[in-house]
């Protein structure tokens, strides 16, 4: 399934083609077929329900200007006996809509049985008046040193921020999460549901966390994946990122030592940690062609999945050879990969609006130089600092508070976006059982045999503190 985003007016109604009949609902909403209205969704399917729920534009002013959130529903597959949960896959700035199709058709799809499955659209993105703000991707002088090709691109997308606040200034200041918050209980509201259940992954647990701390008796029960730590501070997630991802560092090098057989790297880690930061150094001084030290480096803290294919080109770069992809690091788009539907400054907003960080280029360049320092592999992939180099407005931090409605979250043990310590952080913050995922994907649960500790737990209320493998590491 795909979904085409397009801009509409920032006070306007988020566009849907109204083609098709309504289907009549008890909730009082007009849903539809998404393939029947939703501009670019996928015509085969015949599941998917779309309607739109009005809210303010500030909730400030309940009388004024409204825009229209999309929301998309599976119906329950079963007998209905609880009632509905709703999703959110994270980013922030991700599309919500094919949220309830997907889990729908994972190994958690049992939630959809007696639940209705209901995503949405965060204002601001996809069909929720997505904000038609790009920001400004040319590249910088080549000629000029690293730093100040970082500082040109800094001030660049700077500029761009804040001509798209100065064009849009109520609709900005109002990209919170506090708001999509609000947003969500009048979607609830909308349902005609007293309480619902919750599933976020990613920023979606801390949308999850917000939701609860204000709307706590309208919780049936609440699921968060891959937990977001309960302070929001860029800097600090940054720091915390790289940290996990030099680790994964250096659990690969161990993991080639197992098979020294088949790679010669050395026999223990800190033999193959030498000598793949030696390959990294002599491709550095001497590059290959489009192999350099970039390229070393962009395959030393990956995934688990991809270790055994990268092993073997790294093996095969030591040898002379050229990798059939000579792979450099790509910037993220967000802790969800690349998913169909982003909204970039959408997530730039959220981030920085509720980040207390330094908003000035020297100050995150020093953190830059600090972070390669502490970690020489992982180091200079921070990501989320830079977006908040000259953000306009004023913070505006989270404030999670703890509830008494069930609460089951998921950490992964190995995971470098979301790091576990994040979700113990949270769990101190606001209470819940923490279900162990030993793996490093991010937001897994949904795809492993242990999805039905999900499913029980919006069924039945049970929570769970186990530990749950993921999923194995290929072998050589």
């Amino acid at each position: 399934m795909s979904i085409s985003r397009f801009a509409v007016p920032v006070l306007a109604a988020a566009v849907l083609l109204p083609v098709a009949p309504a289907i009549a609902a008890a909730d009082g909403l007009s849903w539809q077929l998404c393939s029947a209205v939703a501009k670019g969704w996928d015509p085969g399917d015949h599941r998917t329900e779309c309607a739109q729920v009005p809210v303010p534009l500030d909730y400030a002013d309940p009388g004024g200007p409204k825009i229209d959130i999309a929301v998309s529903r599976v119906r329950a597959s079963g007998d209905r006996t609880g009632p509905a949960v709703l999703l959110n896959p994270g980013g922030p700035g991700q599309s919500g809509l094919g949220m309830p199709g997907d889990l729908a058709d994972s190994r958690a799809g049992g939630i959809g049985v007696h639940h209705d499955l209901v995503g949405f659209d965060p204002r601001g993105v996809g069909y929720s008046a997505d904000l038609p703000c790009p920001g400004d991707t040319t590249e910088p002088d080549p000629s000029l040193p690293e730093k100040e090709q970082a500082r040109q691109a800094a001030e660049r997308a700077a500029a761009a921020n804040r001509a798209c606040v100065d064009a849009h200034p109520a609709f900005v200041r109002n990209l919170t999460t506090p708001t999509i918050a609000r947003d969500l209980d009048r979607i609830r509201e909308a349902l005609g549901e007293d309480k619902i259940g919750y599933y976020g992954v990613s920023w979606g647990t801390a949308l999850g966390a917000q939701y609860r701390t204000m709307f706590d008796a309208h919780v049936d029960k609440m699921l968060l994946d891959s937990v977001m730590p309960p302070d929001l501070n860029v800097t600090a997630m940054d720091d915390g990122q790289t940290t996990a991802g030099e680790n994964t560092f250096h659990d690969f090098a161990s993991w080639i030592a197992r098979y020294d057989a088949v790679y010669h790297f050395g026999t223990t880690e800190p033999e193959v940690a030498k000598a793949l930061l030696g390959l990294r150094a002599e491709l550095t001084a001497h590059p290959r062609g489009d192999v350099d030290g970039a390229t070393v480096n962009g395959m030393l803290a990956n995934p688990r999945r991809d270790w055994a294919d990268l092993a073997k080109q790294l093996a095969l770069i030591r040898a002379g050879g050229t990798p059939a992809t000579s792979r450099k690091p790509q910037p993220r788009l967000g802790w969800d990969g690349e998913p169909y539907a982003f909204n970039h400054f959408q997530q730039t907003a959220l981030l920085c609006t509720e980040s207390p960080s330094p908003r000035d280029f020297e100050t995150v360049w020093q953190h830059r130089l600090d972070r390669k320092k502490r970690l020489p592999v992982a180091g200079g992939y921070g990501l989320y600092e830079q977006l908040c180099v000259g953000w306009p407005l004023p913070a505006r931090p989270w404030a999670f508070t703890p509830g008494t409605s069930p609460l089951q979250l998921v950490g992964h043990t190995y995971e470098p976006v979301t790091p576990i310590g994040w979700a113990l952080a949270m769990r101190g913050r606001i209470g819940g059982a923490l279900m162990t995922i030993e793996d490093d994907a991010h937001g897994s649960l949904s795809s492993l045999p242990c999805a039905d500790a999900a499913v029980t737990f919006f069924d039945t209320g049970m929570t769970t503190s186990a530990s749950c493998a993921g999923a194995p590491i290929p072998a050589p």
